[in-house]
């Protein structure tokens, strides 16, 4: 059974431990010190890390790239940046599916409420064809906390209202996922199992304390 481990940026990203088995998908800047052999990529969708990554703010030299669909007008229009960094490009993943289109919002917006966790947990299924999904660090499906390792080094809204309306727009995709990928498992890590989403046969909660 295919098994793929997805780290993301949330406090719980420490109960991933280096060695697990399976391959390692990373959000932007992994937030444990990671070599290149350990992980399989870096995961990224926005133009603040592109830009970040253009003005030497934060270095991803050492990984290999899965890039969604703002990365990839971000190369189409900068041609010297993706020259640079194109032998890192190991694909880029620009589906966006149809649930990420939520209630009262336009096509064009759906990009915007789909995270580098929901891509790379697509990625996972839909490209890799992983049959075991393990989550790290994905805290906004638990608690109003979009508290991430790249805050660090990037800015972000994290005022109440937004934090807010970014983790209500979140959960229901996952809530997608879970749904479309019924024949993968997926096991969520986290610190409690008071998880804000009702969860199918294929997903459970993994409880263990930082």
């Amino acid at each position: 059974m295919k098994r793929v481990n997805i780290l993301g940026n949330g406090d719980h990203a420490a109960l991933y431990e280096k060695g697990t088995n399976g391959d390692l998908l990373v959000c932007n800047m992994p937030p444990i010190e990671l070599s290149k052999e350990e992980v399989y990529a870096s995961c990224m969708v926005d133009f603040k890390m592109m830009e970040a990554l253009e003005k030497g703010e934060v270095k991803l030299d050492e990984y290999d790239w899965v890039l969604g669909t703002r990365p990839r007008r971000w190369m189409e229009v900068k041609a010297a940046f993706y020259l640079k960094y194109s032998q890192n490009i190991r694909g880029f993943h620009t589906y966006v599916p149809p649930y990420a289109q939520l209630p009262g919002h336009k096509l064009s917006e759906a990009a915007s409420n789909y995270s580098c966790g929901h891509m790379a947990v697509d990625y996972a299924c839909r490209t890799m064809k992983a049959k075991e999904v393990h989550l790290y660090g994905f805290d906004a499906m638990f608690d109003m906390n979009l508290n991430s390792y790249t805050d660090n080094f990037l800015k972000s809204n994290r005022t109440a209202l937004n934090v807010h309306r970014m983790a209500s727009n979140w959960r229901p995709i996952w809530s997608g996922f879970f749904r479309e990928f019924s024949d993968v498992q997926f096991v969520i890590h986290h610190g409690h199992a008071d998880i804000k989403l009702s969860l199918p046969e294929n997903a459970r909660v993994e409880v263990r304390a930082l």
